[in-house]
């Protein structure tokens, strides 16, 4: 399925993945946590493990040793305590709005959407009503083209597509909007779960649950439209690109006419599928994995329509029960979350609904959270922290030797013009024209994605808004956007075991300051180089440099694809090189910062250990987590950034400094000679 989050069409990465929702450890956790005396608590160390054997283990194991994941989740970790605090403190937020405390317009709308989910027992009396509705055009369609129609209605309610659009910056003119499209038409994660055999067992369940929901949605035979439906997005699989394919943005930029894109592809209705979608003028598109459109419109012309009918009606059922009665929700539940994911129990309905009404209404949300919750001297703090980082990153550029000064002066333009955002927007989202009603929940659902679809028409071909956010405030996450040159902190974030004011700068640095660097980053990893101080996608590079930068990624890509968090799984170097570039400028840009920060006095040693030690520990503590072995594997296939251990290991092996402050000799596990060390930034 096409990515349908708010940075779907932004070239953005983030991180953290954004696929599991939050859970409590402590469903009450309401403050903010503290980690030790001065934000690290050395008992949370495992010293029966050598650091140069096992650094994530060394830094996290005694911890590990007591930490659990709660049942309704599939992985918990630090990050995850951050999101547990939002998450009960938006219900906080929710559940006054809900009940008569709406000062305002705003806070009435977000207790109106908060109380259509939490009503369950209406959910329940409206049956399978709601859904019914969804289907009857997909029953009366007559052709392929109706249903080309339906496709283009995505944005709209809960039709899917196979060839889905975006208005979002234009990566070769970032001040413009662009309408940009992608391939897609995949119920399982990944192409992979298609075509390995070792998937074999879970496409076989994947078919068991289409013809599930097919029953459920009363369709006709269920097991033999499952069977039609699985062929199909099996052939889909076939010609989808993989997700490297998908991360290179020189590939990822073709620009076409409609007319174009029709002949290019021909097989499916596109004029009747542009006419559907209503964006005035439309004259130009982006598509993204262009090659994979002519052979999924030709797979479309060859599919029966009974067929291309049931898939569909499988994605909208699946895509709508959450929102439908419990039978509904525990079979998606059972399939997506628990046999996928290895997620035990389902969560409650209240964090259902916090998730979806963030979903609704985030900066309403965030607006009252930051009233509540954020303290606006740390915004001030961040901003000298950020100052630093760059300051350590522009003296490394100066010092590379593998870079020529004409591509160094280019790379410090482009530092120079970072747009820094912290905590939240200068502008916040106006929701008037969403209309929300308390007692229809699929109505609501609906409303939203018609409302958030219409505002990004709204700006088609006008200047990009660069004010504007692409997380909420209460996101525990970060991230880098390349078409705007732009690094974003959300508020939620700013807490320990990133930031804590009263902790050792050492623990900071390596926390919130390995961050800030890893977004800063992100803006010169394998993609993020490619657009310049403007956003603008070109190559700014000589071509001397471009070779001896990719030297060094290939040889990082190597070192990732050589480990194997589980029997017969890798982590795929390719897919991951942005986020592991990030990591490696993260720390070692939050170590420069530290030890400029000392102003030439000597690092206080505290409970034994040194300031090197101590920034070490702080980016270790980060990414202190767990997670189920089934996520783990969609991890693998799906997700750009590296399992956790990794961010710790396999970043640590390539720092000289972190040889130096624990001692690692050869023989070490993790030990790299310092030819094998691999430098970028």
């Amino acid at each position: 399925m096409l990515v349908t989050s708010r940075l779907a069409w932004l070239a953005a990465v983030s991180l953290l993945a954004l696929a599991a929702p939050a859970a409590a450890a402590d469903a009450n956790a309401t403050t903010t946590p503290h980690y030790g005396s001065w934000g690290f608590d050395p008992a949370a160390r495992d010293l029966a493990v050598k650091p140069g054997d096992d650094f994530f283990q060394y830094a996290n194991g005694t911890a590990l040793q007591t930490m659990e994941i709660p049942a309704d989740r599939s992985r918990f970790g630090n990050f995850d305590v951050l999101s547990v605090l939002s998450e009960n403190r938006v219900r906080a937020i929710l559940e006054d709005a809900a009940h008569g405390q709406a000062k305002n317009a705003r806070t009435a709308k977000i207790g109106a959407w908060f109380t259509a989910f939490m009503d369950e027992a209406g959910v329940e009396a409206r049956g399978d009503a709601p859904l019914q509705a969804e289907l009857k055009p997909v029953r009366a369609a007559k052709s392929a083209a109706d249903l080309a129609v339906l496709m283009a209605k995505a944005r709209d309610g809960f039709y899917s597509s196979i060839f889905g659009g975006g208005i979002g910056a234009d990566a070769k003119n970032p001040d413009r909007y662009a309408f940009q499209m992608g391939s897609g038409g995949l119920g399982l994660p990944d192409k992979d779960y298609y075509l390995k055999a070792s998937f074999a067992d879970t496409k076989a369940k994947y078919q068991a649950y289409v013809a599930q929901l097919l029953t459920l949605a009363k369709w006709p035979d269920p097991a033999g439209s499952a069977k039609a439906v699985v062929d199909f997005e099996t052939r889909l699989a076939d010609a989808s690109w993989d997700r490297a394919q998908r991360r290179d943005r020189d590939k990822t930029y073709n620009p076409m006419t409609p007319t174009e894109l029709a002949a290019y592809a021909p097989g499916f209705d596109w004029p009747r599928y542009f006419a559907a979608l209503e964006v005035p003028g439309l004259d130009r598109v982006i598509v993204s994995d262009n090659t994979a459109f002519p052979l999924k419109a030709k797979i479309v012309a060859e599919t029966p329509l009974a067929t291309l009918k049931a898939w569909q009606a499988f994605h909208v059922t699946d895509d709508a029960a959450p929102y439908l009665p419990q039978t509904f929700v525990a079979a998606r539940f059972e399939f997506r979350s628990k046999l996928l994911a290895g997620q035990p129990e389902q969560a409650p309905r209240w964090k259902r609904a916090v998730a979806a009404t963030n979903g609704a209404l985030g900066e309403a949300i965030g607006q009252i959270y930051v009233e509540r919750y954020f303290p606006p001297a740390a915004k001030a703090q961040m901003l000298d922290l950020v100052g630093n980082i760059k300051t350590a990153l522009g003296h490394r550029i100066e010092k590379l030797e593998w870079m020529s000064p004409e591509t160094k002066v280019a790379a410090l333009d482009k530092l120079a013009h970072f747009t820094v955002k912290i905590a939240y927007p200068d502008k916040w989202r106006d929701y008037a024209g969403l209309k929300v009603s308390p007692v229809d929940l699929i109505g609501d659902i609906k409303a939203s994605r018609r409302f958030e679809w219409r505002y990004r028409l709204a700006r088609f071909r006008k200047p990009v808004d660069r004010a504007e956010w692409g997380m909420t405030p209460q996101t525990v996450n970060a991230y880098y956007n390349s078409t705007l040159n732009e690094i974003v902190f959300p508020a939620a974030i700013l807490q320990p075991p990133f930031f804590d004011p009263g902790a050792d700068p050492a623990v900071n640095y390596g926390g919130i300051g390995g961050v800030i660097g890893h977004e800063i980053s992100h803006g010169f990893d394998d993609q993020g180089r490619k657009s310049d101080g403007s956003g603008r996608l070109r190559d700014w590079w000589t071509p001397a440099d471009a070779s001896a930068f990719k030297a060094r990624t290939d040889r990082l890509g190597a070192q990732y694809s050589a480990n194997s968090p589980l029997p017969g799984e890798h982590i795929q170097g390719a897919l991951t090189m942005g986020e592991n570039i990030g990591d490696m400028g993260g720390i070692n840009l939050a170590l420069d910062a530290y030890h400029a920060s000392l102003k030439s006095q000597p690092a206080p040693v505290i409970d034994g250990l040194t300031g090197d030690q101590r920034v070490f520990l702080g980016w270790a503590q980060v990414w202190r987590s767990k997670i189920r072995d089934s996520a783990l594997v969609q991890q693998l296939h799906t997700d750009p950034h590296s399992p956790s251990t990794a961010r710790v290991n396999e970043v640590m092996r390539n720092v000289d400094a972190w040889y130096t402050a624990f001692g690692v000799m050869p023989g070490d596990k993790l030990y790299l000679a310092p030819a094998d060390r691999v430098h970028i930034w």
